[in-house]
């Protein structure tokens, strides 16, 4: 009976360990391929002067013009060298543009569009999903920017594109289809994914 119970325990602690280096495994593939693709996005990060309801109107009518002014000058880039290229060289033209904005919707706010290292919690829209990470932003403040904001992806053009168009959108834009499957419904474990590039980024960042 004893070696019984100890050729099971045997089989458990196998078992266990065999699990531990799966998901070992998979979640240092997972995090290679989210920094892989936080390299190859740029963000959208629109913060609204506070959370009443008119700010939020307007957080959005900023954003719509934003995008407006990004996504033709963006069509053309090769990759996210290019795209940031492109955006550095028109932060002062965006920021006209969101200002004039605020103003036509009868607003006094200062407004800062600028690009910089964002760290995001994994984000879920409508036909994919971006693991949590450190993203390169475009990132607007409207006034105090204490309102809740809103993020998406600037490029590649994600959030502008139908949810049946992300795949190839994202595709031509340079990412992997490694990097695509990571994001898209089109990968059923794409959520389960992106959990885990957000469980291991935590965990570096507690042992650091």
């Amino acid at each position: 009976m004893k070696t019984e119970e100890a050729g099971r325990l045997k089989l458990v602690e196998i078992f266990l360990l065999l699990f531990l280096a799966v998901f070992l495994a998979t979640g240092a593939l997972a995090l290679q391929t989210g920094q892989e693709l936080s390299d190859k996005v740029v963000r959208l990060h629109v913060l609204a002067n506070s959370d009443s309801e008119e700010d939020q109107a307007l957080k959005l009518k900023v954003r719509d013009r934003i995008l407006a002014g990004a996504e033709p000058l963006l069509s053309g880039a090769a990759g996210r060298a290019e795209a940031e290229s492109l955006l550095r060289d028109c932060l002062p033209e965006l920021e006209r543009a969101a200002a004039l904005e605020i103003q036509n919707s009868g607003y006094d706010y200062a407004v800062s569009i600028r690009l910089e290292d964002t760290v995001f919690p994994t984000r879920e829209y409508e036909g994919f999903t971006l693991p949590a990470g450190r993203y390169l932003a475009l990132r607007a403040v409207i006034g105090a920017g204490e309102g809740r904001n809103w993020w998406c992806v600037v490029f590649p053009p994600l959030c502008a594109a139908a949810s049946a168009e992300v795949p190839e959108t994202a595709l031509a834009a340079g990412l992997s289809p490694a990097q695509v499957g990571l994001i898209t419904e089109e990968n059923q474990g794409y959520v389960l994914k992106s959990k885990l590039v957000e469980f291991w980024r935590d965990l570096e960042a507690k042992l650091d």
